[in-house]
């Protein structure tokens, strides 16, 4: 049989290329700086669980991404008593957030080597202020050759139509010549997986994998990606 070559390997952003966390705790206690409220730990905890839950409510298309902007500091703000209006201060935060491209260790090195064999793309969830920021100021900007944002298009991960504006983007490839890489098993790795292309699974916490669907790969570690790949 011959050996199978990936012409489009399709990034996660968050969690699979930049360092989210970490760029999410700088942007948190800037914002707050900026407005003179004190800040601690907890309120990064509160954050956190604010935003995944509602990222999870619009991946479901229960909330919009404008609603998302603000009703995210709503809730945060009202744990702490500030008198700050939601809208303005979530809009001060996507600016320190979209000036923080903190990368995954790793990522460079592999996206830098694996540009010579796969054009590459990244897929992300996210907003257009801060997502093309982010990779405008990384390191890894000159090595993705298309970038698609949930906001701009009016789909998320996991949704069909998101993987049919992706694949337009890459000029409509066969679905074997792409590979998805990502973390997040509910929108990246079964969105990609029910559109029918194979997917790697970047699982660094090596959580508990659930029976279906089906996946072509799992790593621990960015650095496990090229050796594998070089065997397709």
């Amino acid at each position: 049989m011959a050996s199978r070559r990936y012409q489009w390997l399709f990034f996660d952003a968050d969690g699979t290329l930049f360092d989210f966390e970490k760029s999410q705790a700088i942007a948190l206690e800037q914002v707050f700086q900026h407005h003179k409220i004190p800040y601690n730990v907890s309120h990064l905890a509160a954050f956190q669980q604010i935003n995944a839950e509602l990222w999870h409510a619009l991946e479901q298309r229960r909330v919009t991404p404008d609603e998302l902007k603000i009703r995210r500091f709503e809730l945060l703000l009202a744990t702490t008593g500030a008198k700050q209006a939601p809208g303005p201060f979530g809009e001060i935060y996507l600016q320190y957030l979209g000036a923080c491209p903190e990368l995954i260790d790793g990522a460079v090195e592999l996206l830098q080597g694996l540009r010579e064999k796969h054009r590459i793309a990244i897929l992300t969830n996210g907003l257009k202020k801060v997502q093309r920021s982010r990779l405008e100021r990384s390191a890894i900007r000159d090595f993705v050759s298309e970038i698609v944002v949930s906001e701009e298009i009016g789909f998320a991960k996991p949704a069909r139509e998101y993987f049919d504006v992706a694949f337009a983007r890459a000029g409509n490839p066969a679905k074997h010549e792409v590979l998805m890489i990502g973390d997040s098993w509910n929108s990246d790795i079964q969105g990609a997986a029910q559109y029918g292309i194979n997917v790697c699974w970047y699982n660094p916490e090596r959580k508990l994998r659930p029976a279906s669907p089906q996946i072509t790969h799992e790593i621990a570690s960015l650095e496990e990606l090229p050796a594998w790949l070089a065997k397709q």
